[in-house]
C-alpha cells in the first residue's frame, strides 16, 4: 500500500487499504455454526461479534470521500480489535 502510494502520488492517485477481520458473510455465517469455530474465532476478536458487511462498507466509502483527501498510504483495520493482540514486548 504504501510503495504503490508513493509512486501514484504525482498522479493524483491516493491508495489506501481496508484490513477487514471476521465479517458475517454468507461464509462465515456457516463457519459460526460451529461452535468450536465460533468460539476460535471470537476469542481474536475483543469487541466478542463479527463484522457487519456495512460495516466495512463505511470504510470504503469514507476513503472514496473528501474527508479522506490527505490520507494515503494506510491501511485501516475494522476487525473488533484483531490487530491490538498482535503485540511485541
Amino acid at each position: 500500500t504504501k510503495v504503490m502510494a508513493l509512486a501514484l502520488a504525482p498522479h493524483g492517485i491516493r491508495v489506501n487499504a481496508i484490513g477487514p477481520g471476521t465479517i458475517m458473510t454468507e461464509l462465515a455465517k456457516t463457519l459460526m455454526t460451529d461452535e468450536a469455530a465460533m468460539k476460535r474465532i471470537l476469542s481474536r476478536t475483543p469487541i466478542g461479534r463479527c463484522g457487519e458487511p456495512s460495516e466495512v462498507a463505511s470504510v470504503a466509502v469514507f476513503l472514496a470521500s473528501e474527508d479522506a483527501s490527505y490520507m494515503m498510504g494506510q491501511t485501516i483495520y475494522p476487525d473488533g480489535g484483531r490487530m491490538a493482540l498482535n503485540y511485541t514486548v
